[in-house]
């Protein structure tokens, strides 16, 4: 059987015997399933639109009237 894993950008396939003999590999190179990786970055951008603020419209400068 086989298992994604994914670290955001790229998703990879490997057997489930593969992924569990080489767990620690994969953990320092940031692959994670596919299916705990899809439950985590829901819950991240939940908190992130939770924490977002309004930004102030900027202040127009005047226009420099040159003499000549």
């Amino acid at each position: 059987m086989d298992i994604k894993l994914t670290n955001g950008k790229k998703t990879i396939t490997r057997t489930t015997e593969q992924y569990e003999s080489n767990i620690n590999h994969f953990t320092k190179r940031g692959f994670k399933p596919l299916d705990k990786a899809k439950k985590e970055t829901k819950t991240i951008l939940k908190e992130a639109t939770d924490k977002v603020i309004q930004l102030k419209p900027k202040k127009k400068k005047g226009k420099k009237k040159w003499n000549n």
